[in-house]
């Protein structure tokens, strides 16, 4: 059976070959994991994975007199998608978790209040959606699992102050995650099939615009930056300004959509959506539900965007933010 591996799964295949520490192979084989698709077609590859991974947390422990160590930097993924909050220091990332989240990061005026991520789930109606702080990144500071986290991720919210030489920011960070092979996915085209690069949806966050004639300064950054590495959002950890609709602009950049399953003769239960990525299938769907629909479909009725209520589709139709489906076996 064909395993349909993702292109992603390649481009971390080649970094764990070259990795040269046991905790660099440690991090590849999970982010190797958690981008395998769960099929039939990759039980095997899987099962060899996780001995793999066994062996190496075994042998890391040894050379840790016997007692297993987990790595800071290794985040167990929660809800919905999981978002890496970086960038340069003192730009307000820890402040920006604190006030989307549950966490609370060490908050101080000083570079490196951040030593080691801290994870927090941000509520976006009812969705769940997990964001991790994390030390800051600049030429001085350049830890291997902090790379090996943010190639895991599903999206990186990139922090940046529009107080503080906003630009040179924005173009150091870049710069610094391009030399170690991680590019924002709209410049995926430029680079063709090189399976050595980590594409990742990028959303830059243009915090301290506290107030309304901040507003101007970001508009005349957004002119100065002709061409845009990724898109820019502006909002205020400390006042609250456009948070809400930071929460709704980070759900669209992950490209999620919210389907409901209704069993059949059942009320419909609103709270507990199943989370797809946008352009999943009905197929797709059934194997979140559960295994045996996956393989024991016999029909199903959507009612949501372009079908007609209770509309019978098939395996391969595509499901939309919002939709109602009710499964048969």
């Amino acid at each position: 059976m064909p395993t349909n591996l993702p292109p992603e799964y390649y481009n971390i295949e080649e970094r764990y070959r070259d990795a040269s520490t046991i905790p660099e192979r440690i991090a590849y084989l999970e982010e190797m994991l958690g981008v395998i698709p769960k099929h039939k077609g990759t039980d095997k590859l899987r099962a060899d994975l996780r001995r793999k991974l066994s062996k190496l947390k075994d042998a890391a422990a040894s050379r840790k007199g016997g007692s297993r160590q987990i790595s800071p930097f290794h985040i167990e993924r929660e809800g919905a998608a999981q978002v890496a909050v970086i960038g340069p220091a003192n730009t307000g990332k820890s402040s920006l978790v604190a006030a989307l989240t549950n966490a609370e990061p060490a908050i101080g005026d000083y570079a490196y209040s951040t030593a080691v991520p801290v994870p927090g789930m941000m509520s976006f109606e009812n969705t769940q959606i997990q964001l991790i702080d994390t030390p800051p990144l600049s030429a001085e500071y350049e830890e291997p699992q902090l790379l090996a986290l943010i190639r895991r991720v599903d999206l990186v919210l990139l922090v940046i102050d529009i107080q503080s030489a906003t630009i040179q920011q924005l173009e150091d960070t870049v710069a610094l995650l391009e030399q170690h092979r991680i590019l924002p996915e709209q410049k995926r085209a430029l680079y063709g099939n090189d399976r050595s690069l980590t594409f990742k949806p990028f959303l830059v966050l243009v915090n301290k615009t506290d107030d309304a004639h901040l507003d101007d300064d970001f508009e005349v950054l957004c002119e100065l930056l002709e061409e845009k590495p990724c898109p820019l959002f502006p909002a205020s950890a400390a006042t609250g300004r456009y948070l809400d609709a930071l929460k709704q602009t980070i759900f669209d950049r992950l490209e999620l959509v919210r389907v409901y399953s209704k069993p059949p003769g059942k009320e419909l239960n609103l709270d507990a959506p199943f989370v797809m990525k946008r352009g999943g299938t009905l197929a797709d769907f059934a194997g979140k539900v559960h295994r045996d629909f996956a393989e024991n479909l016999k029909s199903a009725r959507v009612w949501g965007y372009g079908v007609f209520d209770g509309q019978m589709v098939g395996r391969d139709h595509v499901l939309h933010d919002g939709d109602i489906v009710e499964l048969r076996a």
